[in-house]
């Protein structure tokens, strides 16, 4: 009895010694897939350079980058030099995807000829689906905005999956914002529909909001702040409309004949058919004339692009959209500057003059947009490729205010807290984590997300609002269980111990514990200091140091921050 319960206890320790070793042999041959080889769809993307090779994309950048150092040489002329392309990459990770880099893509990249390492890592991640499921969050912002809404009416999830499909198959920017304004059917079946029901709640009586709709309209795709006009004329002479022969001052009817495009959008006595327009009329007491007035729909500028075809919605998304309007144009590239860079080039984002006091290399690059059909891709090189872009947050002279706000370094910008989040999450893996993930690691990722942000604090519409941390907020990060579960000592989850229990030599350790967390090598003094704490520490002591390490890392100022 005693002989057959030891034996059945040694085989017991058997079997868990040999599942043990097992998965330490997976760890490693994880470890040396992401530190050696990367996978072959990330060497490889398709047509990586195609388009940056076209004559007329060459002409573009060049003529932004000219117009970029001109607006240099207004302040002083200096220019910080280009920055070392991990840190460029790292830039292009945060704004694409939204958190840092993994060490698998690190290595990836470090096989690509130096001089086309950027070019190629923007292919990669624009032909990835994070970037599409990222844009598509951060864009929807604007168009929805972040509350959930009435269940009943909106489904937020569906919209943002629709709009991450749109861009991901290289739908033109500007059909994604026709369907949005003009589509019908139910919020279900037709996701873009959210559009217009994200305005609804249980008290509207089946109908869509214009005036919040008129609101989004302007601010998201026109870059127009003309909320204020809804009860009172523009007294402070901010907000000019009418044509260039026809200036004339923001008036109150101004924001209400727009709002009017949207009076006849609502839910049928057979909601299962979901929004339709049902010709009613648009009435608002206007301030400068006694009892309700019956408005027509009409914009407040550019009227020679508008026509009557189709419903009133169908005029409105068609006038937005028009080449001839460049405020449409103007209005995307400064919100995708604004998430590539941290900052828009005209602040805030949503609140461009329709004149001519903007840089110009906002209107090159809005020129190119809409000419290549509002392809946001290829927007997203340019920008990319440009000098400004590149250049280091570092200089031999003295960095002031003006040198960044002219782009003559590139600007430092506290990460949002999304990105923080993402960052936390991809500094603790080796691979990317990406849809080849599995659902489970995906769905405990959002689930954390979403705790963590709740918890840390939303940016909300305005999210280029550079709030400074809070203390509440640091707290968080040095004592919430986000970092603490991503740097304990876990040979299957977290990177940290892997590095510690399959890299021996403690100096290349810590160069792959600073890649992984900050996606660059340690200085020197670090890397000494660091191996000192490391070398003489074994099995879980030695994961723990290096969790420990970690740890000061993601606490550290650099990982919050653009750098």
């Amino acid at each position: 009895m005693t002989v057959a319960k030891n034996k059945s206890k040694w085989s017991q320790n058997r079997f868990a010694q040999a599942s043990l070793l097992c998965a330490a042999v997976a760890v490693a041959l994880t470890l040396a897939g992401a530190t050696l080889q990367a996978r072959p769809a990330i060497r490889n993307p398709e047509h990586a350079f195609a388009p940056v090779l076209s004559e007329d994309f060459q002409q573009s950048l060049s003529r932004a980058n000219r117009q970029l150092q001109e607006l240099a040489e207004a302040v002083d002329g200096q220019l910080a030099p280009a920055a070392d392309n991990l840190l460029i990459a790292r830039r292009l990770s945060l704004a694409l995807v939204g958190s840092g880099m993994s060490l698998e893509e690190m290595r990836a990249l470090e096989d690509i000829p130096r001089d086309q390492q950027i070019t190629w890592f923007t292919s990669y991640l624009v032909n990835d689906r994070r970037w599409a499921d990222y844009f598509a969050e951060r864009f929807s912002r604007a168009f929805v905005g972040t509350n959930d809404g009435a269940f009943l009416l909106f489904r937020k999830r569906k919209f943002n999956t629709w709009l991450a499909d749109q861009l991901d198959q290289g739908t033109s920017y500007a059909e994604i914002v026709r369907e949005m304004i003009s589509a019908q059917g139910l919020w279900t079946d037709k996701p873009q529909v959210n559009f217009i029901t994200a305005t609804m709640d249980e008290s509207s009586n089946g109908r869509a909001d214009p005036v919040r709709l008129a609101g989004r309209t302007s601010r998201a795709f026109l870059a127009q702040r003309i909320d204020c006009l809804q009860c009172h004329d523009d007294f402070l002479g901010q907000l000019n409309f009418g044509d260039e022969q026809d200036v004339v001052s923001g008036r109150q009817e101004h924001f209400h004949r727009l709002a009017a495009f949207y009076a006849e959008a609502a839910l049928p006595k057979m909601p299962l058919r979901g929004i339709t327009d049902d010709g009613q009329a648009y009435e608002v007491e206007l301030l400068s004339k006694p009892g309700k007035q019956t408005l027509t729909p009409d914009v407040p500028f550019a009227k020679s692009i508008l026509n009557n075809e189709g419903s009133r919605r169908q005029q409105l998304a068609a006038w937005v959209t028009h080449p001839e309007n460049r405020a449409f144009a103007r209005s995307v590239v400064n919100r995708t500057w604004a998430l590539m860079f941290g900052r828009p080039l005209v602040s805030p984002v949503d609140s461009i003059p329709l004149d001519d006091s903007v840089p110009p290399v906002l209107d090159t690059l809005a020129t190119d947009f809409s000419q290549h059909d509002y392809d946001l891709r290829r927007l997203i090189y340019l920008i990319a490729e440009t000098d400004a872009f590149r250049r280091s947050s570092r200089a031999d002279f003295e960095i002031t205010l003006a040198h960044e706000e002219c782009w003559a370094v590139f600007p430092i910008t506290q990460l949002r807290p999304e990105q923080v989040v993402g960052s936390v999450f991809q500094a603790s893996k080796l691979t990317a984590l990406d849809s080849s993930s599995s659902i489970l690691t995906r769905l405990k990722i959002f689930g954390d997300t979403r705790s963590f942000l709740k918890r840390f604090g939303d940016r909300g519409d305005d999210e280029f609002d550079s709030d400074s941390v809070t203390i509440a907020q640091r707290l968080l990060l040095m004592n919430g269980n986000l970092v603490t579960e991503q740097t304990k000592v876990d040979l299957v989850n977290n990177a940290s111990s892997r590095i510690a229990a399959l890299v021996p030599d403690p100096a290349q350790a810590i160069e792959l514990a600073f890649l992984c967390a900050l996606n660059r090598r340690p200085s020197e003094i670090e890397s000494l200091q660091f191996v000192d704490y490391l070398k003489d520490k074994r099995g879980d002591a030695r994961s723990q140091a290096l969790g420990d390490i970690y740890w000061a890392m993601i606490n550290s100022t650099e990982f919050s921050w653009n750098h």
